[in-house]
């Protein structure tokens, strides 16, 4: 990261600073000193404890940590799968009283680092299932609402002898997109709570998102639309038990209802 010091004295023309830089007594004047400080101050990295006060709590896949030029420090870890313990800071460290405080400190922040890692291959790991059978159930869905539609766009080149036969088939659509929305929902919820549990663990910032979870297994999830937890549950005061996508279809049908009603009482008018 670039960073600009202010300088005490203007540069010439040449674009060097002013000749009287050394005092009489040899050494660079205290502008310059000042100026040499800040610099060094500014491009310092972070200070890692000595490996040997850490090493007997340092998490099981812990390596090494390396400074950034950002000021950081990246840990470095063996693979997680997913299937480890919780990583958790060893309370002993905290009543340690050969570590430092910043050395318990840095031991926080190695098991943060390690919590987000494995959090994020505990979600790669439960949600792979429920991914994959959520792939079909998404089409299908998706075809059910398409489906209905349709059904509803051909009233408008359907013979009047013909409109009773049109209403069955716009029913059995009704039947069929409600339960394509009641099968998505009940995936949907199941993979809104797993990533509902990693956002906890791991923070906004470090949420393993679950299209990217679905990409690495080749499926496109990219306009799958789920939901919070919380939509899925009736809350105390609601009265609305209903999932997102019946919610859906439920509006969509009242809609197409009131507008047969509404061509049903005008019909007489036209005979």
């Amino acid at each position: 990261m670039t960073r600009t010091i202010p300088l005490l004295h203007p540069l010439d023309d040449h674009g060097r600073l002013p000749r009287p830089l050394v005092g009489e007594t040899g050494r660079p004047s205290q502008g310059v000193r000042d100026a040499a400080d800040a610099v060094t101050a500014a491009t310092a990295k972070p200070v890692l404890s000595q490996a040997a006060g850490l090493a007997h709590y340092a998490h099981p896949h812990y390596l090494r940590a390396e400074p950034t030029a950002f000021g950081s420090v990246t840990f470095h870890f063996k693979a997680f799968t997913g299937r480890e313990p919780r990583p958790e800071t060893p309370s002993a460290a905290w009543s340690d009283s050969e570590l430092t405080y910043e050395q318990k400190k840095e031991l926080d922040r190695q098991y943060d680092a390690a919590r987000t890692l494995w959090s994020q291959m505990r979600l790669r790991l439960r949600a792979a299932p429920v991914v994959r059978r959520a792939a079909p159930l998404w089409q299908g869905w998706k075809d059910a609402e398409a489906g209905l539609r349709r059904v509803f766009a051909a009233f408008w080149s359907t013979p009047d002898g013909m409109w009773r036969a049109q209403l069955l088939k716009l029913t059995d659509a009704e039947r069929a997109a409600l339960a394509a929305a009641r099968a998505w929902d009940e995936v949907a919820e199941e993979l809104s709570l797993l990533a509902a549990e990693h956002r906890r663990e791991v923070g906004e910032d470090e949420d393993l998102p679950l299209q990217t979870v679905a990409q690495e297994l080749g499926l496109d999830a990219s306009d799958w639309e789920i939901s919070w937890p919380d939509e899925y549950k009736a809350g105390p005061y609601s009265w609305d038990s209903r999932t997102p996508m019946v919610r859906r279809i439920d509006a969509e049908a009242k809609r197409q209802r009131e507008r047969l009603a509404e061509v049903a009482r005008l019909a007489p008018m036209l005979t």
